[in-house]
């Protein structure tokens, strides 16, 4: 296959596929600047490994697997700033856009328990979030799909009481 196939192949497939990349970065890092380092470096492991790829699995599994390897991996140590002031979605909301605040500061309080999970956990998550199958789950982090419903069972524990903890000492 000529070199410039391969790169129109490769540009389309993160293209029609980016928003996977998207979601592993806004997953796993908190300001937008960390977010697109981390999505320019899921692509070029994506790149490097595309010469690779049997075809063996679906090609969303397989760019799934590389986002999170890549961000597990320790891409973020060695991301070393000072913490940067995020703006809530709340306080960025425009006049005329009404705001369910009860919604919002459930989603801000799961989300924060989310953060609190490791990175292996946070992947299982997402993956489920994303309505990922087990199966699906499973080959991207490298488990059985029994252990994914075993996993998302004690997650879903630990979440709760997370989530549960917060609002009991609120009151």
């Amino acid at each position: 296959m000529a070199k410039t196939q391969i790169d129109q192949e490769f540009i389309q497939l993160v293209t029609e596929n980016q928003g996977i990349i998207h979601k592993v970065c806004g997953m796993y890092c908190n300001t937008q600047q960390d977010r697109d380092d981390l999505f320019q470096e899921v692509v070029l492991q994506i790149w490097r490994s595309y010469g690779s790829f049997k075809g063996n699995s679906k090609i969303t599994t397989w760019m799934y697997r590389i986002a999170l390897n890549t961000a597990i991996s320790g891409f973020r140590k060695k991301k070393r700033r000072p913490q940067e002031q995020s703006i809530s979605l709340a306080e960025f909301q425009l006049a005329d856009s009404p705001v369910d605040v009860e919604f919002e500061e459930k989603l801000k309080v799961m989300y924060t328990a989310i953060n609190q999970l490791n990175k292996v956990e946070k992947a299982i998550v997402m993956l489920y979030l994303e309505e990922q199958s087990y199966e699906e789950i499973a080959e991207v982090v490298g488990i059985t799909p029994t252990n994914v419903g075993v996993k998302l069972h004690r997650i879903k524990n630990k979440l709760s009481k997370m989530v549960k903890k917060r609002y009991d000492g609120v009151r």
